[in-house]
């Protein structure tokens, strides 16, 4: 009988807990797999501070080389590190990370040459379905001679590839506190902001993926509070939080107030169509900001709508040649980093746009923050499929409203809308509303809720 991975191998990477759902055996064949699938003959791979990542790693390096494959390590890098190393070396990367998961979870972000995604139509299906057989059967013998595995440092050249992206040589001073929630951002932003006329006051730079402090995950806003709290006791600019593998960055004014995702998509965005001549297309995902599509078009660029997730957005910058995408997850993907999602340079441009100006983060931020949001609301249902056909029902019809099923169910009015769509992995359905103004967004909400919940 062929084991079964489909709770360890989800729709865009590997991810479980470690060693009770996989261990490094496993490791080996998801190594071996990989580079059968992409058709490789080199690849390169980088992990977290998860006690279990190095481990995991090498025996990944191992199962590839042994099917004649050489391999180079990073070594301790944040995920987008991984990505630029897949993208300058032309090489198919594998990193081993669980991002904001707790301790004992561990997983793989796989990618082809240039960073492109690997997932569950890009190969990933194929990779699982190799390894649920190799369990059994063991990994069939390679007359291939067995590749070699040597280690490379990065972090310089990552950072030197940032910075020239953004120029910050020229910006006021900044005072930035910053919070890597004892992830990957301690290793990287050292070397990024090293020689920038920024005072850096680190907060859990500490690697240590037992996460002591808070869980490494910025959008809750539990997590946040050590952050807030320091930006007002330091009189800082800004602060900024990244997830545990640094591939997300969350931003909080000089105030101490969260920045919405959307408003840093919206700032970035005109950022970017600035350097492109005022032409351009901007992806975003259907849960973001109306305020994002309005600034694209007050710009020059066109915005074009998405599924959420970041394959789709992936293969819609490919597609169309988009020069920048947002979610509101706080994940940014540029086209001058491989169409990949990078939360280091998303920071750089907002530190750029702010001190290229005199103003507080709070007052440029409020141009690209003009609507009331309800955040994303997750409700334990059970049945996903009955309680989206209820809402549906309930707004059909109705004069003024729009329904679209791109992603879940999204309904819409002239000043207002919401969105609410299906976990893959849970049972939940996660609400996002907005409004012109907030007492609409709260009558809005409210009443999608009583329906989700009835």
């Amino acid at each position: 009988m062929t084991a079964d991975l489909s709770q360890l191998v989800k729709a865009y990477d590997v991810r479980g807990v470690v060693p009770d759902q996989w261990d490094e055996t496993l490791a080996e064949l998801f190594g071996a797999a990989f580079v059968q699938v992409t058709g490789a003959d080199a690849i390169v791979t980088g992990h977290d501070m998860r006690p279990s990542s190095p481990g995991l790693s090498r025996a990944f390096a191992r199962g590839a080389a042994a099917r004649g494959v050489d391999v180079t390590e990073i070594g301790l890098c944040s995920t987008d590190q991984l990505y630029y190393a897949s993208g300058a070396f032309g090489l198919a990367g594998a990193m081993f990370t669980a991002s904001h998961n707790p301790a004992q979870y561990n997983g793989i972000k796989m990618c082809r040459a240039g960073a492109a995604p690997v997932g569950q139509d890009t190969g990933l299906t194929e990779i699982r379905e190799l390894v649920e057989s190799w369990i059994d059967s063991g990994t069939p013998t390679s007359d291939a001679t067995p590749g070699t595995i040597t280690r490379r440092d990065t972090l310089d050249d990552y950072a030197a590839h940032l910075r020239g992206l953004v120029d910050l040589t020229a910006i006021r001073p900044l005072k930035v506190v910053v919070d890597a929630g004892n992830g990957m951002g301690g290793h990287t932003v050292p070397t990024v902001f090293d020689g920038l006329p920024l005072s850096l006051v680190p907060m859990y730079f500490e690697l240590d993926g037992t996460f002591p402090n808070h869980e490494a995950n910025p959008l809750d806003p539990a997590n946040i509070v050590d952050l807030q709290k320091r930006v007002r006791e330091e009189d800082a600019d800004l602060g900024i939080a990244f997830d545990g593998d640094a591939d997300r960055c969350f931003v909080v004014d000089e105030r101490g107030e969260p920045v919405s995702p959307s408003a840093i998509t919206a700032l970035v965005a005109a950022r970017e169509l600035a350097r492109n001549g005022g032409k351009g297309t901007v992806i975003h995902n259907l849960i973001t900001s109306w305020s994002v599509p309005e600034v694209v078009r007050e710009n020059g660029g066109t915005p074009v709508r998405t599924r959420v997730g970041h394959s789709f957005i992936k293969a819609e910058m490919a597609t169309s040649g988009a020069i920048f995408g947002g979610e509101h997850s706080a994940h940014y993907y540029f086209k001058d980093f491989w169409n990949a999602d990078t939360g280091m340079l998303a920071a750089l441009h907002v530190l750029a746009a702010l001190g290229g100006q005199e103003g507080t983060l709070s007052a440029l931020v409020a141009q690209y923050d003009r609507y009331a949001g309800s955040g994303e609301i997750n409700s334990t249902v059970d049945d996903q499929a009955g309680r989206l056909a209820a809402i549906k029902a309930a707004y059909e019809g109705r004069e003024g409203i729009t329904l679209d099923e791109l992603d879940g169910l999204t309904v819409s009015a002239a000043d207002w809308w919401f969105n609410v769509r299906p976990s893959n992995t849970e049972p939940l359905l996660r609400l996002n509303a907005e409004a012109r103004d907030e007492p609409t967004m709260t009558k809005v909400r409210d009443e999608a809720l009583a329906i989700i919940r009835g």
